[in-house]
């Protein structure tokens, strides 16, 4: 039996980001019975269930602000060792996702090793270079990926473009890396909910009539970019962003230098949790705008491809490994995009389908969760573990 601990989620049932869906499907669609997963979750208690027929282990954590994250993840990883340790485990893994805990990891190595187990990583994107962060904190964040990279027997990259960074920018440490793909599924065409219907008209949408935003609000997510060049465009169809605005000083400070709110076609409507409305609302949507810039393969994005018909993508290395001929791309030039959104408002249905049928495509075979499991199964179990 390989026993697999997954830490850096907030754990599952999934009720949050990728990391979090990832850890969901790898858990929901285990097909080797010879692995056996166990799950940090993040908690107010210390208790042990089963889910997906993974061991998942709450790890209780203080609200202790910034640094909540890593004490999350250092609590989890000594829990883990502990495990290892009092059940006499031969040849675990310990996954660790993202590279919060880099100035600690030295010391659990070497309890690591001494327990005959290996450790991977999945450095996920560029996170220092996140424009939330001031100074200080993307400093620890590069330190941190430095340290996490050197120690760990394993680097797993979602994205060949964040493969490449690694061996390049710490290639002293010779890193052990492989690429294996975040994932996605392509949904069945559903027909129009009461949900979907009431969504509609509690936001004044209608079907078709409307460019899609979904993501985290940050400004490496480009929404300054979109929002102006969206005013100068031609369109006629709405401009609808699903994302989280609750206390972001970000809005405020967005308002101010493109004054948005006078433009109606721009409409922030809150989140959506439902996925089979979230699907819908994507199935239905003229097309889909993606700014991300900072990072791998972006979940949203492999949503975007597989659901909505028209994808515009920002013209950088990550977006375009993923999609390819299934999608346009626009720069940060001025008026770029705006010219963009004019072409596209006249663009013949036959184009259309030609790009919705070539996104599903590298959907369909590149980045499907059975794909992607199997991938996984095969580096837990010492195999191959990519194409």
């Amino acid at each position: 039996m390989k026993n697999v601990f997954i830490i850096g989620s907030k754990g599952i049932p999934a009720n949050y980001g990728g990391f979090e869906t990832f850890v969901e499907q790898l858990t929901k669609n285990k097909k080797n019975e010879n692995i056996k997963y166990h799950v940090s979750c993040i908690s107010n208690n210390n208790d042990v269930f089963e889910y997906n027929n993974a061991r998942c282990f709450n790890v209780r954590v203080a609200n202790i602000g910034a640094a909540k994250a890593v004490y999350y993840d250092i609590k989890a990883l000594s829990k883990s060792i502990k495990y290892i340790k009092e059940n006499k485990i031969e040849n675990a893994i310990i996954y660790v996702l993202a590279c919060r805990i880099g100035p600690f990891i030295s010391h659990y190595k070497k309890q690591i090793k001494k327990l005959g187990a290996k450790l991977y990583v999945n450095p996920d994107g560029h996170e220092w270079k996140r424009a939330k962060w001031n100074f200080l904190i993307k400093k620890y964040w590069k330190i941190s990926e430095q340290y996490m990279v050197k120690h760990a027997d394993l680097l797993i990259c979602d994205s060949i473009n964040i493969e490449k960074y690694i061996k390049e920018d710490y290639k002293q440490y010779k890193p052990t890396t492989t690429f294996i793909a975040y994932g996605a599924n392509i949904p069945k065409k559903t027909k129009a909910t009461n949900e979907l219907k009431d969504w509609y008209e509690k936001n004044n949408i209608s079907k078709d009539n409307y460019y899609l935003v979904v993501g985290r609000f940050v400004p490496e997510n480009n929404y300054e970019t979109m929002i102006k060049e969206y005013m100068k465009s031609n369109t006629t169809k709405d401009l609808v962003l699903i994302t989280n605005i609750d206390k972001n000083n970000f809005y405020d400070e967005l308002k101010e230098k493109t004054h948005f709110d006078q433009d109606s076609r721009i409409k922030f409507v809150g989140t959506v949790y439902n996925q089979e409305l979230l699907t819908m609302i994507r199935q239905n949507a003229y097309g889909y705008l993606h700014g991300h810039e900072v990072g791998g393969t972006n979940p949203s994005l492999l949503e975007a491809l597989a659901t909505t018909k028209l994808n515009l993508l920002l013209d950088v290395g990550f977006n375009k490994e993923v999609a390819e001929d299934g999608a346009m791309y626009f720069t940060k030039s001025n008026n770029n995009l705006a010219n963009l959104l004019n072409t596209c408002d006249n663009l013949l249905v036959k184009d259309k389908n030609t790009l919705h049928k070539n996104a599903q495509s590298r959907i369909s075979k590149y980045y499907t969760w059975d794909k992607i499991v199997n991938n996984y199964e095969e580096i837990f179990m010492n195999k191959k573990g990519r194409d």
